[in-house]
């Protein structure tokens, strides 16, 4: 983790340095190892250094070619760097003495645009191309490294953060309403867009180039494909299959000069992290550092039980937070100092937390878990695949054995797969299938045609006031919707309605898995957990966000993910004989609501009513404030349904928070 900055200006006139020191001066959390700037005329790029890998102990950046005609700023961690040298056939000085930076530059002189076809890991630069007087940029590709950039007719300007490019006066700051209604919704389908109107993000996979000529061209030079499904011959092959690259993107991720650590949290994904990292550690002579968030004021979302097994196995060196003392928004002033939009999710101060205790004890590389979930997949759309085919047996089979390791049940995993196909074939009027299904589903449940038809054929067909008055007719309460949380004024302003789209059932484990990957959330998420990190100089890798893993996780047949009830199935049996039984065999994971629930109201509470009830001003044009105030209400409540009334009261004050602290207007 380092950060990048750089100015072109399109129209010829020269590069301030003055304002390029100021853009790279922000970042200085990115980068406490070294700062410089590099000016040529209208371009001007810089560099905030972190040391993490033996190679950048030797790197200067930006950096120039020998020919002087090309010049690179990166923030990046190549995997492939064997490869690329013999492709490059750069012999002349040891591996170790090669960075990062020059394999990159070298790979543009020698592919060209092509080059980040040809890269491994995870990366954001910018080439300076004097010959052909463009600015060439890429990112990797599911966005581990932020870019962001704003364009007009006579400036281009990036950053590793939006505060880099704002540190300009001719920045406009205005609100990018589109981008906060679909916060609130939420919709997040749009990787460009920010919170602020005129400044974009590169989206993951792609390529931009800036010249006089075109002024902007984005090109995507890879995407995740579905593809061929991978067929092996048993059970343990795909296993095997699966430790080996797994090993390989861990391996390729504590390439460190310095000591590593990892968030171990007791779950699957973490532990599996961090058992594969100290085992190849130990192969180095050295021990993986761990940091855990502890709960002793709630002991229900403790995972004490579920760390300990790991840390006996030997090989770490365990440090320990105390993860109830502080509530989410007990330093929202700290928070938003380094994260550049409202965005934080429910648990961002628990990593907030586990990230200062990493730099107070030295660290700078942190390994995780992020998303395992996603890329092995937990394989719960195997259900709609079984639903499609009328395999109704293995259906109920399945869903009897998940609900005895998980914390669910079968009727739970009917109506959400089941009975959603059903609904689906009724939007789309095709009726006999809908018969067909109806009839395959009273033979296995106990249920009456008849009512499923009316139930689940006719009532998904009917407009929502109807079915809201015939609620109102039978006395029942209507569920809160997101959507009422917005203000009407600002969501036909935005045409919030327009962008919404309904919830597509998707056909295949593999659909689903696909569509989770290459979502915009997914995406945001990396964005927000690498400015918690870069927050306390801390550089965080995620395995599972390896490409080649990604791409060999989607390609497995679905039984590999869902299996005898048991979800992530190829993972587990990889890991045997890696992980402690009883997480290898963990069921479901520990809920931090408790925790979380009790930080807002213990701890957070004069902050929550300040901003709903006594200063609601910076989002009443907004946030529909009657809604909002209903929410509250209920949220501090006693009651069970409060829960459902969080996720508003929560997005509405941070936003609200966030608006405060940047100063902008709606």
């Amino acid at each position: 983790m380092s950060g990048i900055v750089g100015i072109h200006y399109l129209d010829g006139r020269p590069v301030d340095r003055e304002n390029l020191t100021k853009m790279v001066d922000i970042l200085a959390h990115r980068g406490p190892d070294g700062a410089d700037t590099w000016v040529d005329g209208c371009v001007g790029l810089g560099h905030r250094m972190l040391w993490t890998t033996p190679e950048s102990l030797f790197e200067k950046l930006p950096y120039c070619n020998q020919r002087g005609d090309l010049v690179i700023t990166a923030d990046a961690r190549i995997d492939n760097r064997d490869e690329l040298i013999a492709a490059l056939q750069i012999n002349n000085r040891p591996a170790d003495k090669i960075a990062d930076s020059e394999l990159i530059l070298a790979a543009y002189e020698k592919w060209g645009e092509d080059c980040p076809e040809h890269l491994l890991g995870d990366f954001a630069f910018a080439i300076w191309d004097e010959r052909r007087q463009i600015l060439f940029c890429a990112r990797d590709h599911f966005g581990v490294k932020p870019f962001y950039y704003y364009s007009s007719n006579n400036t281009f300007v990036f950053g590793s953060e939006i505060k880099a490019i704002l540190c300009l006066p001719q920045i406009p700051r205005c609100l990018n309403e589109a981008r906060i209604a679909d916060f609130l919704y939420p919709v997040m389908e749009n990787k460009s867009i920010t919170s602020y109107k005129d400044i974009f993000r590169l989206p993951p996979g792609h390529s931009l180039i800036v010249s006089k000529q075109n002024s902007i061209r984005l090109h995507s030079y890879w995407s995740l494909e579905i593809g061929e499904e991978l067929r092996l011959n048993s059970d343990e092959e795909y296993a095997e299959a699966f430790r080996d690259i797994f090993t390989q993107a861990v391996r390729c991720r504590v390439r460190s000069a310095f000591p590593v650590s990892s968030h171990l949290s007791g779950g699957l994904d973490s532990s599996a992290v961090s058992c594969v990292a100290r085992d190849i550690l130990r192969e180095q002579g050295s021990h993986l550092h761990t940091f855990s968030n502890i709960f002793d004021d709630v002991p229900e979302c403790d995972e004490r039980s579920y760390i300990y097994p790991v840390l006996k196995q030997g090989g770490f060196i365990p440090h320990y937070v105390s993860a109830d003392k502080l509530g989410p928004l007990s330093e929202w002033q700290h928070f938003f100092q380094y994260i550049d939009e409202a965005f934080i999710g429910p648990s961002h101060f628990l990593l907030w937390g586990l990230n200062r205790a990493t730099q107070q004890a030295g660290m700078r590389i942190s390994l995780d878990g992020f998303d395992g979930d996603t890329t092995v997949s937990h394989g719960s759309a195997y259900f709609a695949e079984l639903a499609r085919q009328g395999n109704w047996t293995t259906f109920i089979e399945e869903g009897k054995a998940v609900s005895k390791h998980f914390d669910t049940s079968l009727s739970a995993i009917f109506r959400e797969y089941g009975i959603s196909y059903l609904e689906e074939l009724a939007k789309h009027g095709k009726w006999l299938d809908f018969a067909k299904v109806v009839h395959q589903i009273s033979q296995h449940f106990q249920v009456f045609p008849k009512k499923l038809f009316v139930s689940h054929g006719l009532k998904p067909l009917l407009p929502e006031s109807l079915l809201q008055f015939h609620k109102w007719l039978r006395g029942e309460k209507s569920q809160f919707r997101n959507t009422s949380l917005i203000n009407s004024n600002f969501a036909q302003k935005n045409h919030l309605n327009r962008r919404i789209q309904a919830e597509k059932i998707p056909a295949s484990v593999r659909e689903d898995q696909w569509l989770s990957l290459t979502c915009a959330l997914f995406t945001h998420t990396l964005e927000l957990v690498d400015q918690s990190s870069a927050a306390f100089s801390i550089e965080s890798r995620h395995p599972f966000m390896d490409k080649r893993l990604i791409e060999f996780c989607l390609s497995v047949p679905p039984e590999q993910k869902l299996h005898q009830g048991w979800s992530r199935m190829i993972m587990r049996r990889a890991m045997n004989g890696i992980l402690p039984q009883e997480i290898q065999w963990r069921g479901g994971k520990t809920s931090m609501s408790p925790n979380f629930r009790r930080g807002l109201l213990h701890l957070d509470r004069k902050i929550l009513d300040e901003v709903v009830i006594n200063n609601p001003t910076d989002i009443q044009e907004i946030v529909a404030l009657e809604s909002l105030h209903k929410s509250y209400r209920e949220f501090i409540s006693d009651k069970q349904m409060a829960e459902d009334h969080l996720m508003p009261v929560w997005k509405s004050v941070t936003l609200a928070l966030w608006l405060r602290q940047t100063e902008i207007k709606p």
